[in-house]
């Protein structure tokens, strides 16, 4: 079976529409996704079945060898799931606001009740709270839902980098002790990474300690080994299973860290767009690398293209 692949092919939007519009979930097996240069795509786990959003959305249950072209509530630009809500499907929309399925993509409702208009750039489950949505809203910061989407208010600007706002572009909520309440909401941005405690007190930096050390310190020590600087963070995401485990897409490559984000290893050469962790398994991950959706199972040691296995 051929990868499947984010392409300049201009037969994409007609094959999506075609299916869909007829209710058809046709099984795709290499099914190529044509679209514009710089089209934007997400990638999510839902339990074991990997989530594929290009404007359509396609579903995958056997590690990508065959495709479902599954009903979608818009042009989608972002994806969250949850390990402990199998089935609930977040999606952030270019136009519409947020749209949320109960059955995996099989349907959708609207939640946009005190969101703003404009681009869902990034969406976030909470770690320890399937109900509580984020929502990073191109030009008005990071919105927070406590109910599961029904209703929204703002939880935090978007954050100050290199003397100016940045907008978050990736978002993962991070079980980790250092936070206020175990919890850390990370942003990658145009510029870098970031991140706010759930108390919504502060962007900070990523480095060792825990937040109030941050919060008191004066200037950050420099990090170890960060993330290059001045590229777009297109995808982030956190293993549930082992919440330290992070990845990170960026035009550089795919990224890889096991202590929350303060060290980094590059763990593929090839441009990275997407990336998403299994929610048991902290070393099975997809992501799409120079356009092609590949698999690991190692953590980002060794990729195989879909279909392959």
């Amino acid at each position: 079976m051929k990868s499947i692949e984010i392409g300049c092919r201009p037969n994409r939007r007609k094959v999506l529409t075609a299916a869909l519009s007829i209710g058809v979930a046709s099984m795709l097996p290499g099914f190529a996704l044509a679209a514009s240069d710089g089209d934007p795509a997400a990638l999510a786990f839902d339990g074991d079945t990997i989530l594929l959003a290009s404007r359509g959305l396609l579903v995958s249950d056997d590690d990508g060898r065959t495709w479902t072209a599954a009903k979608t509530p818009g042009n989608v630009l972002s994806l969250a799931t949850h390990r402990d809500r199998p089935g609930r499907v977040v999606a952030g929309l270019a136009v519409g606001g947020v749209s949320i399925s109960e059955d995996g993509g099989a349907s959708w409702r609207v939640s946009d009740a005190g969101l703003p208009d404009g681009e869902i750039n990034a969406v976030a489950i909470a770690s320890r709270n399937s109900d509580m949505i984020y929502a990073s809203v191109r030009g008005d910061g990071l919105w927070k839902s406590e109910d599961a989407g029904a209703t929204w208010s703002l939880a935090m600007d978007r954050p100050w980098l290199d003397d100016a706002e940045r907008e978050p572009l990736a978002l993962a909520s991070v079980e980790l002790e250092t936070g206020m309440g175990g919890i850390w909401i990370y942003a990658g941005t145009e510029v870098g990474l970031t991140r706010v405690p759930d108390c919504f007190c502060r962007w900070q930096d990523v480095q060792p300690g825990n937040a109030m050390d941050a919060l008191v310190a004066g200037e950050a020590p420099p990090s170890e080994a960060p993330l290059p600087g001045g590229q777009p963070i297109l995808s982030l995401a956190s293993a549930p299973s082992a919440p330290e485990v992070m990845y990170a897409a960026l035009r550089s490559g795919l990224w890889a860290s096991q202590d929350g984000g303060v060290i980094w290893q590059k763990r593929a050469s090839i441009a990275a767009t997407a990336v998403a962790v299994h929610p048991r398994d902290e070393t099975y991950i997809a992501a799409l690398l120079g356009g092609i959706l590949k698999i690991s199972r190692d953590g980002g040691a060794t990729w195989i293209e879909t279909g392959e296995q």
